[in-house]
């Protein structure tokens, strides 16, 4: 599906449960207690932030105009022309950082060894498969979802509804 993971800060607890499911679902065993123990440990690729009294989950926003595809020397960052998922190919990475300097959320990382960068792939394996990012899946309060730009402005407008009626 074709989208973006939206938060609501409402629900999130800041459990890092999202933190945890992605790390492993891009571990090689893509199992935990066999992930725990890999060398180089996997990498998450979504955040959790403390952000006044709230927690926020942050990861790649996949923008339209991406500043990091723009900025990359090699072409390791592309966006994908159909999904429009913003990816990383490691292979291409030069670990020059110039990506991070260029991504307004802060969001693309080093890898431990600090030779490559790491961001959100939207969990492309399990899109394929025709599955939620692990991030989305492993939620345990229905915090993060995946919802197409159609499905928020349908969302957005039926609570600017609710509420507009509320208020008569």
């Amino acid at each position: 599906m074709k989208g973006n993971i939206v938060v609501d800060l409402e629900k999130c607890l800041g459990c890092h449960s999202c933190e945890i499911a992605c790390a492993v679902e891009h571990s090689r065993s893509k199992e935990l207690f066999q992930a725990v123990a890999e060398r180089p440990r996997p990498q998450k690729r979504v955040i959790v932030e403390g952000c006044g009294g709230s927690n926020l989950p942050l990861q790649c926003r996949h923008c339209e105009d991406a500043p990091c595809v723009r900025v990359c020397p090699t072409g390791a960052l592309v966006k994908e022309e159909i999904e429009g998922v913003v990816l990383l190919h490691d292979h291409l990475c030069i670990g020059c950082k110039w990506c991070v300097l260029a991504c307004p959320f802060g969001v693309i990382v080093a890898a431990p060894d600090d030779k490559v960068m790491i961001k959100c792939d939207l969990c492309q394996e399990r899109a394929k498969a025709g599955r939620l990012p692990a991030c989305v899946e492993s939620c345990p309060t229905g915090a993060l979802q995946l919802a197409s730009t159609a499905q928020l402005a349908g969302t957005k407008r039926r609570e600017f509804l609710v509420e507009y009626l509320q208020d008569r």
